[in-house]
């Protein structure tokens, strides 16, 4: 008989693969604040992974011990169970480590590869990209590169050494407000470690190609991390209506992107554009201060519920 621990483990799982990441990708109100529902989108993919990987550990040492730590314990130790040791019980642990490894290990490699792909487009740009002209306002020493191309093209390259790239064809397109605020966007990404919000998702859907959410949650966090840089980008702008100067740049952007952006690059187009401007072009009312603090209380009940069940003494 499987503890109810693992059943509620299990259930909590299955929610967050399919019904939960379907509602919040279709919910409207993340447009109204990406920041709440980027941290949503986090304690999805972690509670989604502690449940799972937690539901099998759970019936998997249930013999052991009545709490995951003490069965842990007991397990490690060799010490002998106090309940007969079934066949379910060995597929179960066998398919948490599995699973466990998977998830962890696809992690870790995305990283590595991403990061690779990143110093070897850096090392590219170094060689091929002149450094400099862009205005000195507009360009910090040692991060900024001037691509000699005549498409409007815009990219940031995350990493130990960032990197800000702006065409040739960008320069000349954009009047000075509209490259400010090309230049802010692209800063906002660097300095909040967006790309650091969607590794974990492109993990998820390297690991597990296979479920819809997969896909969903990766998209809906993408889309997310470029209307928060929108968000932060609007702070520093100035002038008489920043947000049609910030529209009309990502739309020049667009129509020159193209395929041009490298991969692991976080570009000014990401997202869906049409969404994007029409957002900055008719803001919406911000979500309610009551609306926001019940979505990041949620994002912490998501996180504590299932790290309770696995804590505390296991129900039977």
């Amino acid at each position: 008989m499987l503890p109810a621990t693992a059943v509620a483990l299990g259930v909590l799982a299955a929610l967050l693969a399919w019904p939960v990441p379907a509602a919040l990708a279709r919910a409207r109100w993340p447009r109204r604040d990406p920041l709440a529902a980027l941290v949503c989108w986090q304690a999805i993919g972690l509670a989604g992974g502690l449940s799972i990987i937690g539901a099998l550990l759970v019936h998997g040492l249930a013999p052991w011990g009545h709490s995951l730590p003490e069965a842990w314990w007991h397990w490690v130790t060799w010490q002998p169970s106090t309940e007969p040791v079934r066949g379910d019980h060995w597929v179960a642990q066998t398919l948490a480590a599995v699973l466990a490894v998977e998830l962890l290990g696809v992690l870790a490699l995305s990283g590595v590869r991403t990061a690779r792909t990143r110093r070897r487009h850096r090392a590219l740009l170094e060689l091929l990209v002149r450094p400099g002209g862009v205005p000195a306002e507009r360009a910090s020493a040692g991060e900024t590169l001037l691509l000699d191309h005549p498409a409007p093209v815009a990219f940031c390259i995350p990493g130990a050494r960032p990197l800000l790239v702006l065409s040739s064809g960008m320069v000349a397109e954009l009047d000075g407000a509209q490259l400010d605020a090309v230049v802010a966007h692209e800063r906002a990404h660097l300095r909040e470690h967006h790309h650091l919000l969607l590794l974990p998702f492109v993990a998820w859907r390297a690991a597990l190609p296979v479920l819809p959410a997969a896909d969903r949650a990766h998209d809906g966090v993408r889309d997310l991390v470029e209307m928060r840089a929108d968000d932060v980008a609007l702070r520093s702008l100035s002038g008489p209506d920043p947000r049609r100067t910030l529209a009309v740049a990502i739309v020049a952007a667009a129509g020159g992107a193209g395929g041009q952006v490298p991969d692991g690059a976080l570009a000014v187009t990401g997202g869906p554009v049409a969404v994007r401007v029409r957002r900055l072009l008719a803001p919406a009312d911000p979500l309610p201060a009551r609306a926001r603090w019940a979505a990041l209380s949620s994002a912490v009940a998501l996180l504590l519920v299932p790290t309770l069940l696995l804590l505390l003494p296991a129900v039977v």
